[in-house]
C-alpha cells in the first residue's frame, strides 16, 4: 500500500518540488494551497490530490485534515506554508506581525494539532516543518520571521517528548538560500527611513544569496530523507551555506556569532 504525505504551501517552490518528488517515489500526495483552482502542473500527476487550505483559517485546517484522512491514512505531514517578513520592527504594523506569526508559527502548530489523534491511533507518523537557517541564528531586520522560525524549532524539540510516547517523529528542515520565488512572491518588505542604510545592505545581500541558492528539488530530497530514515533526529540542515553558518555559530558561541554577523553587515 502506498504511503501518503500531506503538504501545506504546495503551490510553488519547496512545497511543489516536494509534492513532485514524493509522487515520483510512488507516494500518494495530498497537496494543499490557498488557491488550488490556479494550479495546472500538479493536477496532471497521478496519485496527487489538491485541497484548498489557508493555514491561518482554523476551520479550513480542520476540514482539510478530515478530508485528507478520508482519502488515505496519512504517514507524513510536511508543514511548509510560510513567507518571509523583512523590516525593522518599528516599521511593521500589528497586522503584519500577526499575519506572519499566524502563518509561519501558529499555522504549523494548528495543522500538527489536527493530525495528532490520527497518528496516535496509528502509532506512527512523521511531522516535518520547514524552518530556515533563520530558525538557528538571526540576522538584522528579520525579527518577527526569526520569532516564528525559532519558535517552530523550539516547539518541535518540546513536542518530540510527548509525540515520542506514541512512536511519532517530529522534525525540521532548515535550508539557507533556495532558488524560489521567495523575493517576488513570498517576501514582504517593510521600510522605515530611520533604517534605510541597513535596509539597502540587507536587501542587496538577500538578492545575492537567493540568486546563488540551491534548486528547491534539493530540499525535497532532504524532506524525503527526514520522512523515511526513521532517525531520532529533529533538525536537518539542508544547504551548505546553512551548515557552514550554523557550524560557525557552534564553534565560536552564540554571542560571538551575533557580534561577527553584526560586524559583517554593519561594519561595527
Amino acid at each position: 500500500m502506498n504511503k501518503t504525505i500531506f503538504i501545506t504551501g504546495a503551490s510553488t517552490g519547496m512545497g511543489k518540488a516536494t509534492a513532485k518528488f514524493f509522487q515520483k517515489k510512488g507516494w500518494n500526495v495530498i497537496a494543499t494551497m490557498r488557491n488550488p483552482d490556479k494550479e495546472t502542473e500538479l493536477t496532471k500527476l497521478e496519485n496527487v490530490t489538491l485541497l484548498p487550505l489557508d493555514v491561518t483559517d482554523l476551520k479550513q485546517i480542520e476540514s482539510a485534515v478530515a478530508k485528507a484522512i478520508e482519502l488515505h491514512p496519512v504517514d507524513v505531514v510536511f508543514n511548509n506554508a510560510g513567507y518571509g517578513l523583512m523590516g525593522a520592527l518599528e516599521s511593521l504594523s500589528d497586522e503584519q506581525i500577526l499575519k506572519e506569526l499566524n502563518t509561519n508559527l501558529l499555522g504549523v502548530i494548528r495543522v500538527t494539532h489536527a493530525f495528532i489523534p490520527h497518528f496516535r491511533e496509528r502509532k506512527s507518523g512523521v511531522f516535518i516543518s520547514t524552518t530556515s537557517m533563520g530558525g538557528l541564528l538571526a540576522f538584522p531586520l528579520h525579527s518577527i520571521y526569526h520569532a516564528a522560525k525559532f519558535g517552530v524549532q523550539g516547539w518541535s524539540e518540546g513536542m518530540s517528548y510527548e509525540l515520542g510516547l506514541h512512536n511519532i517523529r517530529i522534525k525540521t528542515v532548515a535550508p539557507g538560500a533556495v532558488q524560489t520565488d521567495f523575493l517576488g512572491r513570498s517576501l514582504e518588505k517593510s521600510l522605515h527611513p530611520e533604517y534605510k542604510e541597513l535596509e539597502d545592505k540587507l536587501f542587496a545581500m538577500t538578492e545575492g544569496m537567493m540568486s546563488q541558492g540551491v534548486p528547491p528539488e534539493k530540499i525535497a530530497e532532504v524532506v524525503y530523507e527526514a520522512a523515511t530514515d526513521d532517525k531520532d533526529q529533529i533538525t536537518y540542515i539542508a544547504t551548505d551555506d546553512a551548515k557552514a553558518a550554523y557550524a560557525r555559530r557552534l564553534e565560536i558561541g552564540a554571542e560571538a556569532s551575533r557580534q561577527e554577523i553584526r560586524k559583517q553587515i554593519l561594519g561595527s
